[in-house]
C-alpha cells in the first residue's frame, strides 16, 4: 500500500500538470488566426467557355453554269474585295458578246441611213412646198394654168408623206439600237458571270471544287469570311450573366496559346439564351485579332462586370452556411474571437466573396478556419498575408 500511494502522489502531480496544459492549449491559449484585409482595384469577372466563330461568313459561286478552268486562291488566303478568285470556260459567251456587239453595230448603220433618209426627205418636202406656193402665186395673176398648181400640190402631199415614211423608219432603227444595246448589256453581264470574284475583303476558309468541275449556277466553290468580324462566341451560365453589358471588357484565352491572354470587349448579347443549358450567348470581340487563328477552336473568356475601388474578400470556406447571399464568419475583436452574420457581395473567380455589411468597425474577418476556434478564446492575428 505504501509504493501505491508514493506512486499515485508520484503520478498525480504529473496528470494534473498535463491536463493543465492540455486545457490551456485547448481552451485558454490565444490561437494564431489569418484575416483578410481589405484590397484595392477588385476586378470582379464572370467566366465562360465558347469557340473562335466569325460573324460574316460567305459561300461564293458563279451565276452562270459552266466548266472551272482556272483557279486564283486557295484555302488560306487573304484576298482584296473584287480580286479574281476563279474563271469558268467563257468561249461560247465570248462569242455571243461579239455577235451582240455586231449587232449594235448594224442597228447603228441602220439609224444612220434612217437619220439620213429623213434628212433627203425634209429637204425634198421643203422644196416641193417652196415650188408649190409659187405655182399658187402664179394662178393667182393668171401667169400658170391650175393644172400646173395642183400637179407642184400633189408633189408637196409626196415629199410630206416621205417625210413622214423617214421618220417612222427612224424611230424603228432607234428602238431597234435600243434593243441591241441592251442584248449587249446583257451578254456582257453574263460573260462577267463567268469571272467569280470576291465581295469583300475576306479570307478563304474552303474550296470545294477543282479544275475541270462541271458547275451550276450558284454552286458554291469558296467559303469566305471576313477577318474584321471574327470573335468568340461565348457560353455564360444566365445566374452568372446578369451584369454584362455591351462595352465591357474581356479577356480571351486561346486553347493553343494558354500562357497569353487576347483583350476584347462585348460586342452582342443575343436575346436568345440556351433552353437546355440555360446560358447566354455572348460575342467577344478581340480588340487585335491574332495574325493566325483558327476558327472553332476553343476559348476561354473572362469579363470584367464590376472592378471595385476596395474591398474586403473572404475566402467561401472560410464561410459557414452559405447561402443566398447570406453567412457566418469569425472574427478577431480587442483579442478575443467572435461570430457574426454577414452580407456577401460578388463572389470573384478564385472563390472569395466581397464581404458588404455585418462586420463591426475594427473587426478582423478570419480568412482560414482552425481547430480551436470558440466564443471568447483568445485570437492572435499571424504576421503575413492571408492565404
Amino acid at each position: 500500500m505504501t509504493r501505491r500511494r508514493l506512486l499515485l502522489l508520484t503520478i498525480a502531480p504529473a496528470l494534473l500538470i498535463a491536463a493543465g496544459a492540455i486545457a490551456w492549449t485547448l481552451f485558454f491559449r490565444p490561437v494564431d488566426v489569418q484575416v483578410s484585409h481589405p484590397e484595392r482595384d477588385v476586378m470582379v469577372q464572370v467566366f465562360g467557355l465558347g469557340t473562335v466563330e466569325a460573324r460574316v461568313t460567305s459561300k461564293v459561286g458563279f451565276k452562270a453554269a459552266g466548266v472551272l478552268v482556272e483557279h486564283r486562291a486557295d484555302v488560306g488566303d487573304r484576298v482584296a474585295k473584287g480580286a479574281v478568285l476563279a474563271r469558268l470556260d467563257d468561249r461560247e459567251q465570248s462569242a455571243r458578246l461579239a455577235r451582240a456587239r455586231a449587232a449594235v453595230e448594224q442597228t447603228q448603220a441602220t439609224l444612220e441611213r434612217a437619220t439620213a433618209s429623213l434628212a433627203k426627205a425634209q429637204a425634198n418636202f421643203a422644196n416641193a412646198k417652196s415650188i408649190s406656193e409659187r405655182r399658187q402665186k402664179l394662178v393667182e395673176s393668171n401667169s400658170a394654168s391650175i393644172e400646173t398648181a395642183e400637179t407642184a400640190r400633189n408633189a408637196q402631199a409626196a415629199a410630206q408623206a416621205d417625210v413622214n415614211l423617214a421618220s417612222s423608219d427612224m424611230a424603228v432603227a432607234r428602238a431597234t439600237i435600243g434593243d441591241a444595246k441592251a442584248q449587249l448589256q446583257q451578254e456582257t453581264a453574263t460573260l462577267d458571270f463567268h469571272t467569280l470574284t470576291a465581295p469583300y475583303d475576306a479570307m478563304i476558309t474552303a474550296r470545294s471544287k477543282e479544275l475541270g468541275s462541271a458547275l451550276g449556277a450558284g454552286e458554291a466553290v469558296f467559303t469566305l469570311i471576313d477577318p474584321k468580324t471574327v470573335w468568340v462566341l461565348a457560353f455564360i451560365d444566365e445566374s452568372k450573366a446578369g451584369e454584362i453589358e455591351v462595352g465591357k471588357r474581356a479577356e480571351i484565352v486561346l486553347r493553343s496559346r494558354p500562357n497569353q491572354r487576347f483583350g476584347g470587349q462585348v460586342a452582342r448579347i443575343e436575346p436568345e439564351s440556351d433552353r437546355v443549358n440555360e446560358e447566354r450567348r455572348i460575342q467577344i470581340a478581340f480588340d487585335k485579332l491574332p495574325a493566325d487563328f483558327h476558327l472553332g477552336e476553343q476559348a476561354e473568356v473572362y469579363i470584367t462586370t464590376v472592378r471595385l475601388a476596395q474591398a474586403l474578400l473572404v475566402p467561401e470556406a472560410a464561410i459557414i452556411g452559405l447561402g443566398k447571399n447570406r453567412g457566418t464568419v469569425w472574427t478577431v475583436e480587442d483579442g478575443r474571437l467572435r461570430q457574426h452574420a454577414v452580407t456577401l457581395g460578388h463572389r470573384l473567380l478564385d472563390g472569395r466573396y466581397e464581404i458588404v455589411g455585418g462586420v463591426p468597425d475594427k473587426a478582423a474577418i478570419v480568412a482560414e478556419l482552425r481547430g480551436g476556434l470558440r466564443v471568447g478564446r483568445a485570437g492572435k492575428i499571424a504576421q503575413g498575408p492571408a492565404k
